[in-house]
């Protein structure tokens, strides 16, 4: 990015970092998209569901990994950079998935294999000694895990884009 602030950003590199904006932004808000349905035809702001189909889930996180791959394809001409853009689509998805777990206390994840809703944050707000440790631990662990699996895909995807994440050792 310190291209960008010093004005050495080519006109290709500023359409790049503003497909991967559109793309992330719209794929984030996939799982809400049927708000404006609800809104306009039923009067209200319903945004979980398609019919009998949760848009909170991993079934429907396909819709953005399509998207990604067909937004992707469609400005690149190669399958590969599709797939990397895929895949970004899907972290910004899931990003939104967890960040509506954390807020809502569960998301139907696994519709429709069990459709209940399951909280990857449930004892987060609780502190070890209400809890069994062990509980508390797998699911701090469990929680961590998926936030890192998240910014890892996204991270992946992006240094496919051009951006380069890279250790340099301190002087």
């Amino acid at each position: 990015m310190g291209e960008l602030f010093r004005k050495e950003l080519s006109p290709r590199g500023i359409k790049q970092i503003l497909l991967l904006l559109f793309v992330g932004g719209l794929c984030s808000l996939f799982p809400d998209s049927i708000v404006v349905y609800n809104f306009l035809i039923n009067g209200t702001l319903e945004h979980c569901w398609i019919g009998p189909i949760p848009t909170h889930s991993l079934l429907f996180s396909f819709s953005a990994i399509l998207s990604g791959a067909f937004i992707g394809y469609i400005v690149y001409r190669n399958f590969g950079k599709a797939v990397y853009m895929s895949l970004f689509a899907e972290a910004a998805f899931l990003s939104h998935l967890l960040l509506d777990d954390i807020d809502e206390g569960g998301v139907v994840y696994f519709y429709p294999i069990y459709n209940q809703p399951i909280s990857v944050f449930s004892y987060m707000g609780v502190g070890f000694l209400e809890v069994n440790l062990v509980h508390y631990l797998i699911a701090s662990f469990v929680s961590v895990f998926f936030i890192y699996t998240i910014i890892m895909m996204a991270l992946f995807a992006l240094n496919r884009f051009g951006f380069e994440f890279r250790f340099r050792s301190e002087k």
